[in-house]
Formats: C-alpha cells, structure tokens, sequence
C-alpha cells in the first residue's frame, strides 16, 4: 500500500479551500491548478507571461518537494483568460519544459479565483 505525500505552496487558498498544491501517491504526481501567487499573498503583478512564470515556478517546486523534476512533468493544463496570450505563455510553457515536452492543454475560460490573474496551470508528473 503506498502513502500518500502533499505538497503546500503557502497559496491562502490552499487552507481556505481545504486543498494542498500537490499530492504525490506512488510514482504519480498531481498538482492543482496553480495561480500566480506570490510569497505574501499577492498576486504576481504583469501581463501573462510573468503570471505563468509564477505557476510554473510553483508548480515545479512542488514537484520538486516531492521527490520529481520538470522532466517528470507528462502533462500540463494552462488556463487563460484573453486568448491573445496564447503564444506569450507558450513560449514560456516551452521555456520550462522544453527538452521534455509534456501534453499540454491550453484553453480560455471566463473568470479565474481573482479578476486580475491571466492565467492558472495544474500539471501531472510520472517519476522514472
């Protein structure tokens, strides 16, 4: 029977919501939805590219505290709220995850949990 691992990023949605940013079960990693968050609580301020810098960053972190990498990462969900950012964060979606490229999703909602944030991302990580 294999335990269990959480990963918390100090996101105050994390508690506020009753989640953690990653859990790890076995060999499979899965992180939630990721907004741009910063230490304090704020939002990480600038156009998209800057806020899927911030999740990405959170993201592998939390991948990393769990015992993976970037390179474990085999999928990617990123959410936008202007389609117009589409090749910004693209390119820093390739950027992180370049020499190994995850499927990836990229899709335009509506709303995100604050008005001002551009973007969410949620990953899915195998480790080797």
């Amino acid at each position: 029977m294999s335990s269990r691992q959480r990963a918390t990023s100090g996101s105050p949605y994390e508690s506020a919501f009753g989640f953690c940013r990653a859990v790890r079960t076995g060999e499979r990693i899965v992180v939630a939805g990721t907004g741009p968050i910063e230490p304090d609580g704020t939002t990480t301020p600038g156009d998209a590219a800057a806020q899927a810098e911030r999740c990405l960053t959170l993201i592998v972190a939390a991948i990393e505290q769990l015992g993976g990498s970037a390179r474990h990462v085999v999928r990617t969900r990123m959410l936008l709220t202007d389609p117009a950012e589409q090749d910004a964060v693209g390119a820093v979606h390739a950027r992180f995850f370049g020499a190994h490229p995850p499927a990836a999703t990229m899709a335009g909602v509506a709303w995100l949990c604050r008005p001002e944030w551009k973007v969410e991302i949620e990953a899915e990580a195998i480790l080797d």
